[in-house]
């Protein structure tokens, strides 16, 4: 029988060739990672190892010899994946960004991209619907939780929302492999999040700012904030929680547990300087005094009134004293506080 020409070396396709080279380190009992290679590719070298039936000895040996030379012309070997290059550097990069690139690198699973897209903020991904095509979202979307997805759909403008819509319906027979590979390219794109200096906004960081501030001085720059930038001094007024904010943002049930922990003395001074204030600190200390047991609210209002006259100083430091305990609280999720905007809108 004679198929030397029909298997000539110069006459076979690389992917032959390639499928031959893993049939040899098969069969000489080496141990080969396919399962790391793409699924398009470990189907497609199945395919061309079940079309090859006899090679002659020429042909095996001369296959061998230019896989040894390919490997021998070989200087250097990197990585080869964006994962790969992250263990490789993760230890001679900045500890901040190695961390975040470690991150990104746990939320992988069996080459799995896609609870890196999963895990953004629905703002985020909102974004991602207006960048990618419709073909891209149209993936995306379905690779969402169905609430995750149901929240972004409905932010996303509707002309654009009916075409990502109506795009899933195309996505019924698209190849597992081909989701992986936009997982992973959406996950390079937008998974990795800006470094930042100051973790929390400028609004909350202003806001815990003037919380701690003299009322005189938290007043004046508020009022200039107003001046210069009236939204953004709104939001700042929100952010913000002084003793004057207890009686509106407080639920009735949370004060007991609020002034829990207060100084016995500290308690009794803010509540006699709130009696003997403004409206708006009035309606607070007696917010608080009606919302513990009678016999305590009647020990605390005849403390209270006994007091001499107080310093505004100590007044304000006793006061804040009683409002960092419930801000606390409430940044520990123990207690919620009531948003004045919605508190509004059901009046």
């Amino acid at each position: 029988m004679d198929f030397s020409a029909q298997n000539a070396p110069t006459s076979l396709t690389r992917r032959r060739k390639a499928a031959m080279v893993v049939q040899m380190m098969i069969g000489d009992g080496n141990s080969l990672s396919l399962d790391k290679l793409p699924e398009a590719l470990q189907l497609a070298l199945t395919q061309e190892l079940g079309a090859i039936r006899l090679i002659d000895r020429t042909t095996v040996s001369s296959v061998a010899e230019e896989f040894t030379a390919e490997l021998e012309a070989i200087g250097m070997t990197a990585p080869g994946t964006r994962d790969a290059a992250i263990v490789a550097l993760a230890d001679h990069l900045s500890p901040t960004l190695a961390g975040r690139l470690r991150k990104q690198l746990e939320s992988v699973r069996n080459g799995d991209h896609w609870p890196i897209i999963i895990d953004l903020s629905v703002e985020r991904i909102v974004a991602i619907m207006h960048a990618e095509s419709i073909e891209i979202c149209a993936v995306a979307l379905s690779k969402l939780p169905v609430g995750k997805a149901a929240e972004v759909l409905s932010q996303t403008p509707g002309d654009r929302a009916r075409r990502i819509t109506y795009a899933m319906s195309k996505t019924a027979n698209i190849a597992p492999d081909a989701v992986r590979r936009i997982g992973a390219a959406m996950a390079q794109e937008y998974g990795q999040t800006d470094a930042r200096a100051f973790e929390k906004t400028p609004v909350l960081r202003l806001g815990a700012i003037l919380n701690s501030t003299l009322t005189d001085t938290r007043e004046d720059v508020l009022e200039g904030l107003g001046t210069q930038d009236p939204e953004f001094a709104s939001d700042v007024r929100k952010a913000i929680f002084t003793f004057k904010d207890i009686a509106q943002r407080v639920k009735p049930t949370d004060i007991p547990n609020c002034i829990r922990n207060v100084d016995g003395d500290v308690l009794i001074t803010g509540l006699a300087a709130g009696l003997k204030g403004d409206d708006a600190l009035v309606a607070s200390a007696e917010f608080i005094l009606s919302s513990v047991s009678q016999r305590m609210a009647g020990q605390l209002r005849e403390d209270a009134e006994e007091r001499g006259s107080i310093k505004k100083a100590d007044a304000e430091k006793a006061m804040a004293a009683i409002t960092k305990e419930i801000r606390e609280m409430a940044d520990a999720g123990v207690i919620t506080l009531i948003d004045p905007d919605e508190d509004s809108a059901e009046d």
